[in-house]
């Protein structure tokens, strides 16, 4: 299928609005209809992306809004989609773990770096740094602390390079 093949598919399957991104073959989504066009995206035979190959979480700065990018792609039509879910200040989406498993370590990712938040999650918990981190490092506001238990954190980074 086409990209706009998906969009109009997509329109007839589901109630709730997917957009189209001008310029791209992305799609976004707001958080209140993701659940249902997720589980379109899953199970509708014409499109049956059966492959979630990443979540890539995002932060648009100033403006307080943040995001969930996901890449699907479907093993048996052999197409590929993007879809954007974003939501402003409380970053609250629907978790997609029960449509695809891959989901559960994507989204602890995405909440342990970025702080989304993701509802129905089965274990939503840091997985890369420790219980009792505070912040999420990938945010474009994020202040790093001084130190970490008592351990000074290296403001020069230029050996890094």
């Amino acid at each position: 299928m086409t990209f706009e093949e998906i969009v109009a598919l997509l329109d007839t399957k589901a109630s709730g609005k997917a957009s189209v991104i001008e310029g791209k073959t992305v799609i976004s989504v707001s958080p209140e209809n993701w659940s249902e066009i997720s589980s379109v995206l899953k199970n509708e035979s014409k499109l049956n992306f059966d492959y979630l190959m990443c979540i890539s979480a995002y932060d648009k700065g100033d403006n307080k809004v943040y995001g969930a990018a996901y890449n699907f792609y479907s093993t048996v039509n052999n197409h590929y989609l993007e879809v954007r879910v974003e939501a402003e200040d409380d970053i609250s989406i629907p978790s997609v773990t029960g449509l695809w498993k891959t989901a559960d370590w994507h989204e602890r990712e995405a909440y342990d770096m970025m702080g989304l938040k993701f509802e129905g999650h089965p274990d939503l918990k840091r997985i890369l740094l420790s219980d009792d981190w505070e912040g999420y490092p990938l945010r474009k506001n994020y202040k790093e602390p001084d130190y970490y238990h008592g351990v000074p954190v290296p403001k020069d980074k230029s050996y890094w390079d």
